[in-house]
């Protein structure tokens, strides 16, 4: 025999279920509000690192490279042929423009008219404007004879073998006139290494400075020229100097490269790094000092708050794609302040001693360089906190449309990109095979790579594959195109459209997820416009308009009923297919099409929420006749 509560049990039982409600709600109103604080946050944290990383660039960077680089590269050399240094391609050409534009460009002691332009130890002004720090060094890096294997039958031509650079093909013994020191091996100073089109090249060689007068400067290059300080060994030389602009507070930190590789001419290269080195000199600049350490405040405070939720949630902690996204961004958040605090300290420790050799070459390479990665750092950083807002602006209907659809497809995604890079390899190598010996663009593997990239985006040259190989040109491009470009393509759209249609098709019946955060939002913002009066307060009958559109919302989960209904709905479709079909003539078989099922469905749909909503209203209705009974 069951048991029969009590009346005080009952009203215990009431009271307890009665109370448990309104602690549900106030968690979820807790909730609801540490994620508006932690957007409020986050936008705060957004702004600092947006005015942090554009206070340390600005586009006079971006002007002192132009002028430098019209000043050394498009120079031309004096003569009919006008070669510049991108041009030049004979180590004839390579002195001409080391004994002319290189001189010009460098030393600068007079104005248009003959009046001097300063009266300064120090050797030139370039553009009257850049100091040029210390004095230029040139430097050069040789391999060894007998470093290749050549054929015996050539032997008796050829009994010099010269390979391509390598640390372990370097030549570091001395040559030519042995009292002086240009032809003698400098060990490297610096760890950095110069990655060039040839190869990776080491910091020594055989360097030499140029003296402060441009007469002197000219002599020795002649004098080199003569004595053939440039050999068949030769495999790179680097010609660098730096300047400092006081106008804009920027260092330019100049390396010309030539390279002479193993299959003879000269291969010519340059970087222009403009830097600003002395980091806290206005007012503004001890702003964005203030803005770096507020950033590491921020830091400091998220990497407490992710380690209580690792020790939280522990492995299920990993599992989110944004907490993983949240450990990148500290990654590179410490490794930025980290390169910050090294480069800054190193600044300062090796300017002052640097400016002092006002006759030697000062070594700015390496300061410069620590500068840009420190840059680069930076700006990925940036770009990743800017993925991170998408967490906070998923409550909207727009962006959980676009997220919900990028879940739906992936996995087809991955499958496709599965096949779509086995094409497309298969083309990068043969087009490297076929025509990587003749067409710049396939000279290399990773350069068909990103060739066919662009001829998907309507970027090639067919005249260069079609002259390379008249028949299998075309056939490549040809079918390239079509199997590429119209087939994977469109196949690729298609798998997006059909994910999207189908998300579309679930939020226009409804099956939209509810988002409190959104809900929160809204309400908060209609409480601020109608106390500033900017809005009408909603009526009851709006009220009650509004409560029949969303009475029928439905849930992310779908339980055993909901999921018979949808195969009931699929067995319809198939009868009222099987209705419209008709054996005894062809021509007459109409099957449902999927947009005339769609307004049925809808109809249904429609139905069902008004019939919702008059059962609400009853229930209502019968409520308020049993309070006014009591």
């Amino acid at each position: 025999m069951a048991k029969v509560k009590s009346p005080k049990g009952k009203r215990r039982h009431l009271e307890a279920t009665v109370s448990l409600k309104p602690k549900l709600t106030y968690k979820k109103e807790v909730e609801i509000r540490s994620t508006l604080q932690e957007l409020l946050i986050y936008i705060i944290f957004l702004t600092d690192l947006c005015i942090l990383t554009f206070g340390m660039v600005s586009t006079n960077m971006y002007y002192l490279n132009k002028v430098m680089a019209t000043l050394f590269l498009e120079t031309s050399i004096p003569g009919k042929d006008r070669t510049n240094f991108k041009s030049i391609s004979t180590i004839t050409e390579f002195w001409k423009f080391m004994e002319g534009p290189l001189l010009e460009g460098l030393y600068w002691e007079t104005w248009d008219t003959t009046e001097v332009l300063y009266q300064l130890k120090n050797s030139s002004r370039l553009y009257y404007e850049n100091i040029l720090l210390g004095v230029p060094r040139i430097r050069q890096l040789k391999v060894r004879n007998n470093t290749c294997i050549v054929y015996p039958k050539f032997q008796s031509l050829m009994d010099e073998c010269f390979d391509r650079y390598t640390i372990k093909n370097e030549d570091r013994s001395d040559f030519g006139p042995r009292q002086v020191p240009e032809w003698k091996y400098s060990p490297s100073t610096s760890s950095l290494q110069h990655w060039g089109v040839f190869g990776v090249y080491d910091g020594g060689g055989y360097m030499f400075t140029l003296p402060v007068s441009k007469t002197e400067a000219k002599e020795k290059f002649t004098f080199l020229k003569l004595n053939s300080w440039i050999t068949r060994g030769t495999r790179v030389i680097f010609v660098d100097f730096s300047t400092y602009n006081a106008n804009v507070n920027l260092f330019c930190i100049i390396r010309l490269v030539a390279e002479f590789p193993a299959t003879g001419g000269v291969l010519t290269s340059w970087n222009f790094y403009s830097v600003k080195l002395l980091r806290y000199v206005t007012l503004f600049d001890y702003f964005i000092a203030s803005c770096e350490i507020i950033f590491c405040i921020f830091i400091i405070n998220f990497f407490i708050q992710e380690i209580k939720k690792m020790k939280e949630y522990k492995y299920a902690y990993f599992k989110s794609f944004w907490n993983l996204l949240e450990l990148l961004l500290l990654l590179l958040s410490i490794l930025a302040i980290s390169i910050n605090i090294f480069r800054t300290s190193q600044a300062y420790h090796l300017l002052g001693h640097l400016l002092e050799k006002t006759q030697e070459y000062p070594d700015f390479y390496f300061l410069a360089y620590w500068q840009i990665r420190y840059n680069d750092m930076v700006a990925i950083n940036i770009f990743f906190a800017w993925i991170k807002v998408f967490k906070f602006i998923s409550f909207n209907k727009t962006m959980s449309q676009l997220s919900t659809t990028l879940s739906r497809c992936i996995k087809d995604i991955i499958g496709f990109a599965i096949m779509f890079f086995i094409i497309f390899f298969a083309y990068a190598q043969l087009g490297y095979l076929v025509f990587g010996s003749q067409v710049d663009d396939f000279s290399t593997f990773e350069n068909s790579i990103f060739t066919q990239f662009r001829i998907v985006l309507g970027d090639f040259n067919f005249a260069n594959i079609e002259k390379a190989n008249q028949v299998l040109g075309p056939t490549y491009f040809i079918t390239f195109i079509f199997f590429v470009f119209f087939v994977l393509l469109n196949m690729f759209l298609a798998i997006i459209n059909d994910a999207y249609a189908e998300v579309k098709a679930d939020y226009s019946i409804g099956r939209s997820p509810e988002s409190e955060l959104a809900n929160q939002i809204k309400a908060s913002y209609t409480r601020i416009m109608e106390k500033l009066k900017l809005k009408k307060p909603q009526t009851e009958d709006q009220n009650e308009a509004k409560e029949k559109d969303t009475a029928f919302q439905s849930r992310r989960d779908f339980d055993e009923k909901e999921i018979e209904s949808a195969n009931q709905m699929k067995k319809w479709k198939e009868r009222l297919e099987q209705k419209y079909y008709s054996s005894e003539i062809p021509e007459a078989y109409q099957p449902v099409t999927q947009e005339e099922f769609r307004e049925l469905f809808l109809f249904a749909v429609e139905l069902e929420k008004e019939l919702h909503y008059v059962s609400t209203k009853l229930n209502r209705v019968m409520r308020r006749i049993s309070a006014t009974k009591t």
